[in-house]
């Protein structure tokens, strides 16, 4: 992200975008948007990086119950 913008989730980490209200980890940033791919796994996409934010806890919490729910109906 640009230097004069407020630093945004690194990569690793979770991220929120704001502009589809989706949780992720931030894989990278290319063509200057930020790559996120799903918390349980899945195809990337691209969010402006104005749009990716830390999600608050609840989120997170959320969005891992959600990929531990999936997995045990899958029997993993």
């Amino acid at each position: 992200m640009a230097s004069n913008q407020q630093a945004g989730p690194g990569i690793g980490e979770l991220a929120k975008d704001s502009a589809s209200a989706r949780i992720g980890i931030v894989m990278g940033e290319v063509g200057g948007r930020v790559q996120i791919r799903p918390v349980g796994g899945g195809k990337e996409w691209d969010a402006l990086p104005d749009s990716v934010e830390s999600p608050s806890e609840q989120e997170v919490l959320s969005a891992r119950l959600a990929v531990r729910n999936g997995n045990s109906r899958a029997g993993l």
